[in-house]
């Protein structure tokens, strides 16, 4: 090697060094808490980090979390807006608790109770998790639970059967992108407006998929687009959902639905009075269990006109941002 070759070659090595070292402590600066089980963090617990971190920031917060299984309850409280947590892989970074409602024993709302994760916090976001309820199918054990505004979940697996996500809030919005989610009965459910863009909704048992409380004058409720409904290989009798409240609203659109979809595709809950109240919809259903033309009577097919009004943004929108969806 010539020695002004040699001289060039490492002063275009020195440089790239330097840059990768800002680039790496660039990214270092944006997470402000690690957490790990085996103590090489700043915590060995999830909840612990929470609950060190400020309240009421002016900044967002993020908390990294290193593979492993943590088995405990983790609440983000309504004074820790603006919180990232971030795993750090989907599958391994695993947040696991085992609440049921007869184990929870606080009466007719136990369910509420039994959340593994549960966000009253706005502005919050949630990656590359796993989120599991290990309890089984011994009835209501939600693993999931958002009680808050503007809440993102991307690339998460939630894990469950009976109600494992519950979105709530009246006027409340939460985007969930890219998880999949599975469940047997009523396993996506409540009264918030929720996008659900390009999920797997697994059904783990013959049931429903959803069962929406939308309050009486709420636009949107339950939204699914460009999503795929699977299930176990036993299961084969499936409704898309059914009324929690009779104003309850549910729409899937562009999603591919497997043979387990029956074909009526809803059910009323023994609640005529839904017939005319709720607003249960489809549009370019694919797959064997789109079976448009065996549907309820009571249900919808969007027609193109009605389609145009179902964009992530136009449901998404809120007087504080329109965009807030698109926050990394």
């Amino acid at each position: 090697m010539q020695p002004l070759f040699k001289l060039s070659f490492v002063f275009l090595l020195l440089i790239s060094l330097q840059l990768y070292a800002i680039d790496n402590n660039s990214h270092k600066e944006e997470i402000d808490f690690v957490v790990a089980k085996d103590g090489s963090g700043d915590y060995t617990s999830i909840q612990e980090a929470i609950n060190g971190t400020k309240s009421f920031p002016y900044e967002r917060i993020t908390i990294f979390i290193k593979k492993g299984t943590y088995n405990e309850k983790v609440k983000i409280y309504q004074w820790n807006p603006m919180l990232t947590i971030i795993g750090e892989s989907k599958e391994e970074t695993i947040i696991e608790y085992n609440d049921y409602f007869d184990a929870v024993g606080l009466g007719r709302n136990s369910t509420f109770h039994t959340a593994t994760l549960q966000i009253d916090a706005n502005d919050c976001i949630v990656k590359n998790l796993t989120i599991s309820n290990s309890a089984g199918p011994v009835g209501q054990a939600i693993s999931l639970a958002i009680t808050s505004n503007r809440v993102i979940v991307e690339n998460c697996n939630i894990n469950g059967n009976q109600d494992t996500v519950y979105v709530t809030g009246e006027g409340n919005k939460q985007y969930f992108k890219n998880c999949y989610i599975e469940g047997s009965t009523d396993f996506i459910f409540g009264q918030a407006t929720a996008v659900f863009n390009n999920c797997t909704l697994h059904s783990k048992s013959d049931s429903y998929i959803t069962a929406a409380s939308t309050p009486k004058g709420i636009g949107f409720g339950l939204v699914f687009i460009n999503c795929r409904l699977t299930a176990a290989t036993n299961v084969g009798k499936v409704c898309l959902g059914r009324p929690w409240r009779v104003y309850a609203k549910t729409v899937f659109i562009n999603c591919n639905m497997g043979q387990h979809i029956l074909p009526q595709g809803w059910d009323d809950w023994d609640k005529p009075d839904s017939h005319q109240k709720t607003f249960y919809a489809e549009y370019n259903s694919t797959g064997l269990g789109k079976n448009i033309t065996s549907r309820v009577s009571w249900s919808h097919q969007l027609t193109k006109e009605q389609y145009k009004i179902y964009t992530v943004k136009n449901i998404l929108k809120t007087d504080q941002d329109d965009e807030w969806y698109l926050k990394p």
